[in-house]
């Protein structure tokens, strides 16, 4: 799971979550409020109400055109609502927009249409939060009116690795200590609501992004995914053969006098015009450290290895025709890389500073990931290298199957993805291979059912778990599975699976609210977003984070008295929320719940990927 600012959970988000003061309404209606595709399973969900309830279809004028009842409950959602009870309107496949009538209730409105011309839509909106995530000069104005920020980066001091310690595990036990280096690490995108910079997860969702326009063309993808190339480019020194983890540091240290990027709540773009010098408490605001995943000449930690290799790898694919000295560049670059690996007494994985941000425990998925990419480049490019990197790719599935793994495509186990790949080349055979295609398709099966034994058990057929962190996450990480897995066999077993995984994030839960901003009917609109917050709007209309894909549901220990809001900002806090959450489980459109609502370029990264696939199938 992911940990973010452990201190302010133990010292703010403690205690019980109060009942609301009024009694719920009844017959709640959830549903995926983007659509379904014409010729796919149709489920919508009941939250309260009776079994064998009649329902109507009705068309965009009010005729109705389908008629039908309520199922059994699927199970109890809360105290306030004891039983949820399904809808299938699978028969309905005419195009047209729709709403659903369970005695007075009515649905939101929703589509019935080609996966196309609902889901591409949908894509090119995540793809829009990455530009409102970018740093330094090359940034998209955008709703937000983004501004350049952090132009200090250019000449940005490297710091020893900081020493943490305490209960959570991040906070400072001693002064930074810089190593006289200087480096450009500007550009790139901020990790999530805040203004760190993180090659581990830029470079999954660099991964994420090359994939999909492997699967089809778009301009503004390959803008922004060219976009994270670059500053990948510059995150590894090819000179050195050091590689930079991280730009900025999130904790401060009041023994050590300064604060970190998490304590104070500004826009970027004003980072540049603090006036600071060494020792004053802003001087990390301004001049952000960066830190390194290795010194040079050593080994360095292979998930960083695995992904960032993996993504200039993909980079030298698709630019196989149309550019093929950068192409060769690219590949070059990537067997550098991965050339550097620490495979041998590993210790722990470099991820971000301190750990706990992200704390990742799985590395062989991230080098079978980035050997395919390796041997696909070379196949692409008739290198003569695609034999050792696909035995490479081979040797390092069976590595991660032996860990026995259980987890699911998200930040942390990227396997799915290498094995989607991998299973293609083996299909096709490769000479002294560890693994057969049937393993690696066996394990994206295995990892698909996990996800569907678990969604048979929650009342909206959710396989991720609600009762704790990155339901977000996983959530698009199936869907991104079903889709991947469908579209490499053709077996369309997951396929009602992956569009109720699809539906949970766009509507079909207790909250009913999408998870991705600005899509949906209801979204959030308090996103834990420093720029959203001090230039959008908290009150809807346009100026909102497009694309953006929050956390959504959580442990409700998490949450109780939430505090003030943070100083400088704009109060954001919309409580229709309140009556739908559980004991168990609670959703805050809140700017103070960032255990809830604040958005990671990784939980987006799987939306881009996934949505693509699905508007391509």
């Amino acid at each position: 799971m992911r940990i973010r600012r452990a201190a302010l959970v133990a010292a703010v988000l403690t205690g019980v979550v109060v009942a609301p003061a009024q009694a719920a309404p009844t017959g709640q209606i959830r549903l995926d409020q983007v659509g379904f595709g014409t010729s796919e399973q149709k489920h919508a969900y009941v939250l309260g109400g009776a079994a064998n309830t009649r329902f109507s279809v009705v068309d965009s004028r009010g005729r109705t055109v389908l008629t039908g009842r309520t199922g059994a409950s699927t199970g109890s959602w809360s105290d306030t609502f004891p039983a949820v009870h399904p809808i299938d309107f699978s028969s309905l496949r005419r195009s047209g927009t729709y709403r659903i009538k369970v005695g007075t209730t009515t649905s939101p409105a929703f589509k019935v249409d080609s996966l196309k011309r609902l889901f591409a839509p949908v894509a090119h909106n995540t793809v829009e939060f990455f530009q409102a995530q970018r740093d330094g000069a090359d940034v998209i104005p955008g709703r937000l009116n983004r501004k350049p920020a952090h132009l200090t980066d250019r000449e940005a001091l490297v710091y020893e690795a900081p020493v943490f310690a305490g209960e959570g595990g991040d906070q400072i036990a001693a002064p930074l200590k810089p190593t006289g280096d200087k480096v450009d690490l500007e550009g790139g995108w901020f990790d999530a609501g805040d203004f760190v910079k993180f090659t581990h997860a830029s470079s999954y969702s660099t991964a994420s992004m090359l994939l999909a326009l492997r699967n089809k063309h778009d301009a503004a993808l390959y803008d922004e995914a060219k976009f994270g190339l670059k500053w990948l480019d510059k995150a590894f020194d090819e000179k050195t053969g050091t590689l930079y983890a991280q730009v900025g540091i999130g904790t401060g240290s009041e023994e050590f006098a300064f604060v970190g990027d998490h304590d104070v709540w500004r826009l970027p773009e004003a980072d540049d015009k603090l006036n600071v010098k060494p020792g004053d408490s802003e001087y990390f605001i301004k001049y952000r450290p960066v830190f390194r995943a290795n010194a040079a000449g050593e080994k360095i930690s292979p998930n960083l290895v695995g992904r960032v290799a993996g993504s200039f790898a993909l980079a030298a694919q698709i630019e196989a025709d149309r550019n093929p000295r950068a192409a060769r560049a690219y590949l070059d670059k990537a067997a550098q890389l991965f050339a550097l690996a620490k495979t041998e007494n590993v210790g722990e994985l470099v991820t971000a500073f301190p750990h706990a941000y992200y704390p990742e425990e799985s590395w062989t998925d991230d080098m079978e990931f980035g050997a395919t990419q390796l041997a696909l480049a070379a196949k692409a490019l008739h290198d003569k290298r695609y034999g050792q990197f696909a035995r490479a790719a081979a040797h390092w599935a069976k590595e991660f199957l032996a860990t026995q793994d259980p987890d699911t495509l998200n930040v942390y186990n990227i396997s799915a993805l290498g094995h989607a790949d991998l299973a293609k080349l083996l299909k096709k055979g490769i000479p002294g291979a560890e693994v057969t295609e049937k393993q690696v398709i066996g394990d994206i099966q295995r990892q698909l059912q996990k996800g569907a034994d678990a969604a048979r058990t929650s009342p909206f057929r959710t396989a991720a778990n609600v009762e704790t962190w990155d339901v977000g996450s996983r959530t698009f990480g199936y869907i991104t599975t079903a889709a991947l897995y469908q579209k490499l066999t053709g077996d369309r077993t997951y396929e009602t699976f992956g569009t109720q995984q699809r539906g949970f994030a766009l509507g079909t839960n207790a909250w009913g609210t999408s998870l991705i901003v600005g899509v949906g009917t209801k979204f959030p609109e308090c996103p834990h977003h420093q720029a959203a917050n001090l230039s959008g709007s908290t009150n809807g209309g346009s100026k909102v984070l497009v694309g953006a894909v929050i956390n959504g549901p959580n442990d409700a220990s998490l949450f109780g008295d939430l505090g003030e809001m943070p100083p400088g900002s704009v109060d954001c806090t919309k409580p229709y929320t309140v009556e739908f959450n559980s004991a168990k489980s609670v959703f805050a459109d809140d700017l103070r719940s960032w255990p809830s609502s604040e958005p990671a370029i990784d939980f987006t990264a799987t939306g881009v990927l996934g949505f693509s696939l699905i508007a391509h199938s």
